[in-house]
């Protein structure tokens, strides 16, 4: 029997539920948000950047992320929503992105709007393409997938740029261009979601992630809204960067952990995280 394809099973997830993809930046976190119950990651190209030691502002290259990528696909059976940036360039390396990204089994994208080098969404002082080039860009992308079910998703910065009134135009245009999903970054009071929900009668992406320019709003409350995908792009970032931080005074206070015991994984707990019996099963064989 044929596996069912990540787009597919991306597909079929959004018409049961709204989807909660949790950020993730390599293997590990990718592994743990699968072990922990969700149905999909959201693999986001901010958390993959500083996880590389970089801030969120287009700085990776198209093929370092797409090594971070593909590591992330090889270990989970999740769909994994991929962040795009901008396509890294413009329409031509929109086509070659979206090629690149199918191949590697991804199950949904998002291209935004903002001119190439790119910033986090929630940063300020963003610039935006015109919208006839993006729209441009969204009808290249669909050419570029082969397979139908494959979810196009587009972003548009425009609320901190052009206004929220504007950035709905923009996604108009974008729906208009192709795109399967419609993804209005920033928003920033509950009226502005109620609002877009209501204007926007396409599937819709939203970013919900603790101390952005967005209010917190209740997954059940979003689904009513229309919204299919809710991503947290960092927070499992910043979580483990504060159990690092802790860990590593510890470390330097102490010369070992000891006193943290309780809220570390243990040595087994760690090798069943990332199944060394199975590769070791495999080797014996």
């Amino acid at each position: 029997m044929s596996r069912l394809r990540a787009t597919s099973k991306l597909r079929q997830l959004m018409e049961q539920e709204a989807v909660v993809a949790p950020g993730v930046f390599d293997g590990m976190s990718a592994k743990l948000t699968e072990q922990a119950g969700f149905n999909a990651v959201y693999a986001s190209g901010g958390a993959i950047s500083r996880g590389s030691g970089y801030p969120d502002l287009g700085l990776l290259s198209y093929s370092e992320i797409c090594d971070r990528l593909g590591q992330i696909v090889d270990v989970t059976d999740l769909p994994v929503i991929a962040d795009a940036d901008t396509g890294y360039g413009n329409a031509l390396n929109v086509h070659r992105t979206m090629r690149g990204y199918e191949r590697l089994g991804l199950a949904a994208a998002h291209l935004e709007d903002q001119t190439f080098p790119k910033r986090c969404g929630h940063l300020n002082d963003k610039t935006l393409v015109p919208i006839e080039e993006m729209a441009h860009k969204i009808r290249v992308a669909r050419e570029a997938v082969s397979d139908s079910d494959f979810t196009l998703i587009a972003r548009t910065d425009a609320i901190a740029v052009e206004g929220f009134d504007r950035a709905i135009e923009r996604a108009e245009a974008y729906a208009e261009a192709g795109a399967d999903m419609l993804f209005v970054e920033a928003p920033e009071t509950l009226e502005q979601i109620e609002t877009g929900a209501a204007r926007l009668p396409q599937p819709k992406l939203i970013n919900m992630f603790l101390g952005g320019k967005t209010p917190l709003v209740p997954a059940p409350r979003l689904a009513e809204l229309g919204f299919r995908i809710i991503i947290i792009p960092s927070d499992l970032q910043r979580a483990a960067i504060r159990a690092m931080q802790e860990t590593l005074s510890a470390i330097a206070e102490d010369g070992d952990s000891g006193r943290l015991s309780e809220s570390m994984a243990s040595f087994a707990d760690r090798e069943v995280i990332i199944d060394t019996e199975r590769y070791l099963a495999i080797d014996e064989r």
